[in-house]
């Protein structure tokens, strides 16, 4: 007998899935629909659980390489480098699922191939507890990296996926934490274009990501995971989006439960079906499809449809085809942690520090330092090298240990916690003070922990998982000047996934790092950047506001007032800030026309110096600013990047080219339109802002043309 046409590998996959889909019945088919499916043994079918994450390593599956938080990784600003992150994330993902395959048979929950990574919401708001999970707070910087993630995870072999990404969560999603299960997001068509969607557009379009994970909430009134809005109209439509769509976990329950948008369990599975979601996550709300067919609120074809989309994703993991044929299969577990991988973390760790403040040149340490005290509460701790959704490995170095271990020999070093995370101390004798004025350099190791920031419970010392005040925690304010009053210099290296305001702190301290939560090779990569081996180069993917008094209301989804592109308070920290133990200079801007006929690209170009003593990274960035615009526009927007590395006296000549549709404009109706008028290019390491310049970054050129 011939074998059955879904298991000929000959086959198109079109013909593979329409053949597997005659042979099952449909209580088979619905088994499907969730994300842990049942086997079917008479079809040679194991059961699969879609359910893994991969944020920054392969996550909740005991040990992988742990990489920086995502908001780390978007502080590189290096495309290649990420997708070489993604790519040996995928490489740890095959290796450990096939040999899960091997020794159970069948996976359960994390321990797939369908990595629900990598959520590129916009961070809206520095309360948002699970802003550190995105690439920060601008729409082409996430576009352009999560495309990369997305790229590095799915690879490039002609017939197969190394694994399938997920663009999440979709969309117009950015909490508040405590109420994602109630809340209906209100945003203009203009804001949905502009911020809220182009990041999924480029994923889905130019990335080819093979899922997208609605969002918990409402948008306009329609629940995510059931919204002929973005569903249908936009990702099917517009877009023309291939692969499947999943609810977020539970998130079919919300629609009855508590957005009230339909009646029942039974309604609420016909419609979010109908609408294109294919596959519902961590319910039994699909297991009541068989009801809604027999009341026929649904049909068998509409059953067929999501499971095709489903389906097809399995046969292009090649899961249905001989292990020796899928080049991925034989990926061994050596993969898992190796010294490539971890080398690997440590680079993306080196990268992502950024260098907020470095006064008189404190730093890099100089060889005169003979004695130095390390403090505070995350010196110590592999809570803030993790962050969330992550995985676990053995050879984990804090930051004290990445101390210890680059102190040049006669150095004497001292530690003292001096300060808990979050709470005051019991005792007023603190040794760390009097310490800290006798020594030659204080290095304190201070802010935020997933424990303080995260998702709705998990982040145990939080607001349901966000923060309702951005500043430090109180009693490290209090510790900190305390420990100004000692006279001693003091290196402030802060740990968050989100922004700090440090109004009343910046000038306590002589210099400032922020760190993320940097990974595994986070403790090893601090120190040696503290100590010289490698210049800082990480500039910040978000805007430090100086208090929530510069913030409109958490729940309010309106961009006006929020991120460089839309605030008019003067930052703490601007956006694509970031120093360097270097200087650079940027002169001699050019461009390609001064009258740029409509639906034309436009070239611009600098030139690049390293006008310091030593070797070092510089983030080129382009903004666009439109003049003359009829409808309301961004102040600047960013549209190119490039990451360089120059030699003292080195200079390089690096060119952008700005797209039409970068100079486009959205009118009431969210419709897109090119607009005649002036533009104007910014060219530097920084975005557009006086507060940039004041704190060192270098002078950008500008340049401007005319849009006829």
């Amino acid at each position: 007998m011939s074998p059955a046409d879904y298991l000929n590998p000959d086959l198109p996959i079109p013909q593979r899935v329409q053949d597997l889909l005659s042979r099952m019945t449909l209580e088979e088919k619905i088994s499907q629909t969730r994300n842990n499916c049942s086997a079917i043994p008479r079809l040679g079918i194991p059961a699969y659980d879609y359910w893994s994450e991969a944020l920054h390593g392969v996550a909740r599956n005991g040990r992988a390489t742990v990489f920086p938080q995502a908001i780390g990784m978007a502080a590189t600003w290096d495309r290649a480098l990420i997708q070489q992150v993604a790519s040996a994330i995928a490489d740890e993902g095959r290796a450990k699922y096939h040999e899960t395959l091997r020794k159970n048979g069948g996976n359960q929950i994390y321990q797939g191939l369908t990595f629900w990574s990598p959520n590129v919401n916009i961070f809206r708001d520095p309360r948002w507890g699970r802003g550190q999970e995105t690439w920060g707070e601008d729409p082409f910087l996430t576009g352009e990296m999560g495309s990369a993630f997305v790229r590095g995870l799915q690879g490039d072999h002609p017939r197969y996926l190394k694994a399938a990404a997920c663009a999440k969560h979709y969309a117009v999603h950015s909490g508040p934490e405590k109420l994602r299960h109630t809340f209906n997001a209100i945003v203009n068509q203009r804001d949905l274009r502009t911020t809220y969607l182009p990041a999924f557009k480029k994923l889905v379009t130019e990335a080819k990501v093979e899922a997208v994970m609605g969002a918990y909430n409402r948008t306009l009134g329609e629940p995510c995971n059931a919204s002929k809005l973005l569903l249908e109209d936009i990702l099917r439509g517009e877009w023309k989006f291939e692969g499947h769509v999943v609810s977020d976990c539970g998130a079919l329950q919300d629609i009855h439960a508590h957005h009230h948008f339909t009646n029942s369990a039974v309604e609420t599975a016909a419609l979010a079906l109908k609408r294109g979601c294919d596959i519902g996550c961590d319910c039994v709300y699909y297991d009541h499809l068989m009801e809604a067919v027999q009341l026929g609120l649904v049909s068998e074809a509409d059953i067929d449809r999501a499971l095709a989309r489903t389906l097809t994703t399995r046969f292009k993991l090649g899961m249905f085809d001989p292990p020796e044929m899928v080049p991925f299969a034989s990926t061994p577990m050596s993969v898992v942690g190796c010294e490539q991988h971890r080398q690997l973390a440590y680079e993306t760790a080196v990268k992502s520090v950024v260098l907020l403040k470095n006064k008189n040149h404190i730093l890099p340490i100089q060889d005169s330092v003979r004695s130095i005290l390390v403090v505070g509460p995350n010196a110590g701790t592999t809570d803030v090298l993790l962050g969330n959704y992550y995985g676990l490995n053995n050879t984990m170095t804090t930051f004290l240990e990445g101390i210890v271990g680059r102190l040049p020999e006669g150095v004497r070093l001292e530690f003292r916690p001096g300060s808990l995370l979050a709470h005051p101390k019991r005792v007023e004798n603190d040794w760390s003070i009097p310490t800290a004025g006798s020594v030659d350099l204080t290095i304190a190791f201070m802010g935020l922990s997933p424990l303080l920031e995260g998702e709705e419970g998990e982040a145990i010392l939080s607001d349901n998982g966000d923060r309702t005040d951005i500043r430090l925690p109180q009693n490290q304010l209090d510790y900190l000047r305390r420990l100004a009053s000692s006279g001693g210099k003091i290196i402030l290296v802060l740990t968050g996934g989100s922004p700090i305001a440090l109004e009343g702190i910046e000038e306590l301290v002589d210099a400032i790092l922020f760190v993320w939560y940097p990974g595994q090779e986070g403790g090893r990569a601090v120190a040696e950047v503290l100590f010289g081996d490698h210049a800082p180069s990480g500039k910040l993917p978000l805007t430090f506001p100086r208090s929530l008094d510069d913030l409109p209301p958490f729940e309010d989804y309106d961009m006006a007032g929020r991120t460089y592109r839309y605030a008019t308070a003067e930052p703490l920290f601007p956006f694509g800030f970031g120093l360097s133990y270097t200087t650079f200079a940027y002169t001699h801007p050019e461009i390609s026309e001064n009258e740029v006929s409509s639906g034309k690209p436009v070239q611009v170009a600098v030139t690049v110096t390293n006008t310091g003593t030593r070797a070092g990274e510089e983030i080129v960035q382009c903004y666009l600013r439109d003049e003359e615009a009829s409808v309301p526009v961004p102040q600047q927007s960013l549209v190119g990047f490039e990451r360089i590395a120059l030699k003292p006296g080195e200079s390089r000549r690096v060119e952008f080219t700005i797209s039409p549709e970068q100079m486009l404009v959205y009118d009431d109706d969210g419709l897109p339109r090119l607009e005649s008028g002036r533009f104007t290019v910014t060219l530097g390491g920084c975005s557009p802002s006086h507060r940039g310049e004041v704190l060192g970054a270098p002078r950008p050129a500008t340049l401007s043309f005319d849009l006829k």
